[in-house]
């Protein structure tokens, strides 16, 4: 078997057929999704293209996005009772409808997928989470405000015109939408969606209208 040399320091390791694969709106052979969760997946898929366009963002980063878009339901019509017993111990204590993100990150590592902010996009999609990175936050926004929802139709075409360059303002809007239909439903908070709250949603105690004295923001 020939020597494989680990890649240079400050150079990404190569992407995952599997994701380039994604990222044109093909599914992987394992996934579990039904006509109806196909059209969603692939509308999520092209406001993710859309805005990465719009941001010109690297060929690269693009990439992931549309992948992202594409890998979030790839679980999402497997019945909950065969996916709770894959995802880590410390997740199976979320709602069923809301596994199948953990459990597609889980599948796709053991693919060998080794990317980890592509990874914790998909398997925090719905609840969020402190530490995702920009391909994340643009995935948590638009599972929500993607075009093919049917309520609230105007404030979902709102966040989708500015997000690409009011993205903080976009993000801190959803992560309070999410949090506010979970107390709604009576569901608990997953610790993590808190800290997400916390550290992306939640005005900066002491600030007053667009800054705060206090960071002279």
């Amino acid at each position: 078997m020939p020597l494989t040399l680990p890649p240079k320091p400050g150079k990404p390791a190569p992407l995952h057929p599997m994701v380039e694969r994604a990222a044109g709106g093909e599914l992987p052979d394992w996934a579990v999704a039904g006509p109806r969760r196909r059209e969603h997946i692939e509308r999520v898929r092209r406001l993710l293209e859309r805005w990465a366009e719009e941001l010109q963002l690297p060929e690269r980063e693009c990439i992931r996005w549309c992948a992202a878009g594409t890998l979030h339901d790839a679980l999402r019509d497997a019945p909950p009772r065969e996916l709770r017993p894959r995802v880590p111990p410390s997740l199976r204590h979320l709602p069923g409808k809301v596994l199948h993100g953990p459990a597609a990150a889980v599948r796709l590592r053991r693919e060998g997928v080794h990317d980890p902010g592509l990874l914790r996009a998909v398997a925090y999609h719905t609840v969020g989470h402190p530490r995702l990175d920009a391909a994340g936050h643009a995935l948590f926004v638009a599972d929500v405000a993607e075009p093919g929802r049917r309520d609230r139709v105007e404030w979902r075409r709102d966040l989708r015109d500015r997000f690409p360059h009011r993205s903080a303002e976009v993000l801190a809007e959803v992560i309070r939408a999410r949090l506010t239909w979970q107390l709604e439903a009576g569901q608990r908070l997953d610790p993590r969606s808190v800290r997400f709250w916390n550290d992306r949603g939640a005005p900066e105690v002491g600030a007053q209208g667009a800054g705060s004295p206090e960071t002279g923001s």
